[in-house]
């Protein structure tokens, strides 16, 4: 690992790392961002392929880096014949083309479903997360050993320094809504688990199974189905069935999670979940009798997603809050995405998502094809990153976002670049959202696979 690289990733664990000006931090950014180019060159395919094309064999400035940046896409570029058809040597192949480390082949005949062959890629040190894929094809993220233990370090930090609650082991810890069953989300629940969890009582279990890999892919590839025309009926009948049947868990979950917070109240609590599950963990709690007088004051709160097309009240945030005793200072926010493995906390006073030295923000135009100068001042572009922390896969990044970030120093004193909260989709903003260099990153990575 590059010396420049390690040194500003070995800052997750200090105070002050979302206190370093831009202009103090740049050189090593660059410096970091080239060795880990020479590092992972030859290593990852489509890095390689991408430096190929803008015959660059070392960055030497933000520019460079861009030329090597990857759409968000890219992680979505593999035929869904393969996963359709259960080709699993053949999605080994295209995973193979955005890993760092060798994805070993494996033998189709022996394998049972995408379930199965992620947990056959964990034994090699392979783990694959998947994006929830609601509007589309699930993005699929490979990550190492070293990631998820990266992971479980620097959510903790950042959670900490977010909503200064310290990691005292002083809490009885709720979650509000099922979980997707992946690498990242197993790391990051095992170490908030450790630093938060009071050791004296258990986490509270949500009452309904976590969805897994399988059944995410599984719903994308139905609804792809049924919008083709193509679904067979007893594949429609059966999806209706585990809909129903898990619909009925989750109805049912409210309650019991309401009932355990209840009896919980006098503690310290951190609740976490989408907006949906706490908001009607929240409303069966009023309907109980209970709300903020009845709860700890010193209690948090972790949000993580947005509404996932949930139907809520305007007001729905303040009514979650104000039933669990929420302060604003213990409302932990965090913008971050899969395609990355460190997070931008929201600072209290400014309201503001904070960026670590580790993280370095390239903001581009619409299309994503060029750096936009960095000014005094606020200004809007597409959000892209480059995080220094990963190392299973290529830490650079082309969103779909639109971000307003700001290089100069916070409403609450730190220095560090920061982003507003008003992050929004292109494709939400337009219907639809074109990266310029996606074409042909997806050629390729078809080509290889």
């Amino acid at each position: 690992m590059g010396n420049a690289a390690d040194r500003l990733t070995r800052l997750v664990q200090d105070e002050n790392r979302y206190d370093i000006p831009h202009e103090e931090v740049r050189a090593a950014q660059i410096e970091a961002m080239n060795e880990r180019f020479q590092e992972r060159r030859e290593a990852i395919k489509l890095v390689g392929h991408r430096a190929k094309e803008a015959n660059l064999t070392e960055v030497r400035s933000f520019e460079d880096m861009v030329q090597l940046l990857l759409p968000h896409t890219a992680y979505k570029s593999y035929p869904e014949s393969f996963l359709v058809g259960e080709k699993w040597d053949r999605l080994g192949k295209w995973l193979d083309t955005v890993a760092t480390y060798r994805v070993p082949p494996q033998d189709p005949a022996t394998i049972n479903g995408i379930d199965d062959w992620i947990a056959k890629l964990e034994q090699s040190g392979h783990y694959v997360s998947c994006s929830s894929g609601t509007t589309g094809k699930s993005a699929m993220l490979v990550a190492s050993r070293q990631d998820m233990e990266w992971c479980k370090k620097e959510a903790v930090a950042a959670y900490s320094w977010g909503s200064g609650v310290k990691p005292n082991k002083d809490r009885q810890m709720f979650g509000m809504a099922p979980v997707a069953k992946v690498a990242r989300n197993d790391a990051t629940g095992e170490a908030y688990t450790e630093a938060l969890q009071d050791p004296s009582a258990e986490r509270f279990a949500y009452p309904v199974p976590a969805i897994t890999v399988g059944g995410l892919t599984s719903m994308v590839v139905l609804r792809k189905a049924i919008a083709e025309g193509t679904a067979k009926p007893e594949d429609i009948a059966r999806y209706e069935q585990m809909s129903a049947e898990r619909q009925k868990a989750i109805d049912a979950a409210v309650g019991i999670t309401a009932q355990a917070v209840v009896e919980a109240r006098d503690k310290k609590l951190h609740v976490s979940g989408l907006w949906s599950g706490l908001y009607a963990v929240a409303k069966a709690v009023r309907d109980m009798g209970y709300s903020a007088k009845d709860f700890n004051p010193d209690n948090s709160i972790y949000v993580g997603g947005g509404l996932k097309r949930a139907k809520l009240p305007d007001d729905y945030r303040e009514f979650v809050y104000e039933t669990f005793n929420i302060q604003p200072e213990r409302n932990y926010q965090n913008y971050s995405m899969q395609e990355m493995h460190t997070g931008m906390p929201r600072c209290q006073k400014g309201g503001r998502y904070h960026l670590p030295a580790w993280l370095v923000p390239l903001v581009l135009n619409k299309d994503g094809t060029a750096l936009l100068p960095i000014t005094k001042g606020e200004y809007e572009g597409r959000a892209a990153f480059f995080d220094l922390s990963l190392d299973g896969r290529w830490g650079g990044v082309i969103s779909g976002d639109k971000i307003s970030i700001d290089f100069s120093p916070c409403a609450c004193g730190a220095r560090g670049p920061s982003i507003r909260d008003n992050v929004v989709r292109y494709a939400d903003l337009e219907g639809d959202d074109k990266i310029g260099c996606a074409g042909t990153v997806d050629a390729y990575v078809r080509g290889v696979a």
